[in-house]
């Protein structure tokens, strides 16, 4: 019992260390977020702090990449089935999160061009929702949901990806300060914004069949030979 206890209170202080170095940084920046000031936020003591993390640059950096961790909220499925509703639930799921830490990510970016270690936690959310849209496009294209003669390159559907990911964290970051660029409710900006996407690498409205590759080769070795 006094182990689970002590797990517990462990648990308990790190959690509002984090949480404290999120809300610190994102009103005084990395040389501002001090260490007295965050233990002040969290009502513990600094030792506490070095104990938990080691350092500073440690908490700040566990503290930034729990904060931009949002890809568990709404996961692109491994079967596509409805593609324009996976997707804009994902898109929401994203766009909430990045509101969410709207005052964070402006001193990341901010930070960003100080150093490597601020880039390095910047860029971290924004890669992984990369990747993520990447994978689910490769599995669109297995599922025969993208036409291959639409004649889109690859090169085509990188920058696709990457236009879809800065359409929601422009929408996101900047429609509170500047509402006249998106006249439409978030949710409909987001399906126009998925709905273009769609188009524009090529999927079709319905899956379309495809043959396994090694029945086809299977057919192909034992037809008959013309000679």
């Amino acid at each position: 019992m006094l182990v689970d206890y002590a797990a517990s209170m462990i648990d308990d202080h790190r959690n509002r260390i984090l949480h404290a170095a999120a809300s610190v940084y994102s009103q005084y920046g990395r040389q501002g977020a001090t260490t007295r000031r965050i233990a002040a936020e969290a009502g513990v003591n600094e030792v506490t702090i070095f104990r938990q993390f080691g350092s500073k640059a440690a908490l700040l950096e566990i503290a930034m990449r729990e904060c931009s961790r949002i890809d568990a909220l709404a996961p692109l499925p491994r079967e596509p089935v409805d593609p324009e509703h996976e997707l804009t639930m994902w898109a929401r799921a994203h766009y909430d999160g990045i509101c969410r830490m709207r005052a964070i990510v402006r001193q990341m970016l901010s930070d960003a061009s100080e150093g490597t270690e601020a880039r390095a936690c910047a860029k971290h959310g924004p890669s992984s929702a990369l990747a993520q849209l990447r994978d689910y496009v490769v599995r669109l294209r297995r599922g025969g949901w993208i036409n291959d003669t639409a004649g889109v390159r690859p090169a085509e559907v990188g920058t696709a990806v990457s236009m879809l990911m800065g359409a929601v964290f422009n929408d996101a970051m900047n429609r509170e300060m500047m509402p006249e660029l998106f006249p439409q409710r978030p949710i409909d900006s987001l399906r126009a914004y998925v709905r273009i996407f769609l188009r524009g690498i090529g999927t079709r409205s319905e899956a379309s069949p495809r043959a396994p590759r090694t029945t086809s080769r299977r057919l192909s070795s034992s037809a008959p030979s013309s000679e």
